[in-house]
């Protein structure tokens, strides 16, 4: 099952037919401007920085295996081969 399944069951609405809504006022155009400039943050997330990067879709899917063959999350399993190669170039593991 994709993980946008739901998505997927979603009517599709034409652009066309959708109503245009009425100008913003002053204080509407301020409140979205605020919105769009703080996100809202998951309380899971807060305290933690992310780090990304880019690999081959079989590197992602041998770590989404082994993650799960584990028992660990994605997180938890990058968490642990950080602090292992924070430990072969002499660093002290973080541990989270």
């Amino acid at each position: 099952m994709s993980r946008f399944a739901n998505l997927a069951d979603k009517p599709k609405v034409s652009p066309k037919l959708q109503p245009q809504p009425a100008a913003p006022s002053n204080e509407e155009a301020a409140a979205a401007t605020v919105s769009v400039s703080t996100p809202p943050r998951s309380s899971s997330r807060v305290g933690l920085k992310a780090i990304a990067a880019y690999f081959s879709p079989e590197m992602s899917l041998a770590m989404h295996i082994c993650a799960r063959k584990h028992g660990l999350s994605l997180q938890e399993l990058m968490a642990e081969a950080f602090d292992d190669v924070l430990r072969k170039y002499g660093q002290s593991p973080v541990g989270e």
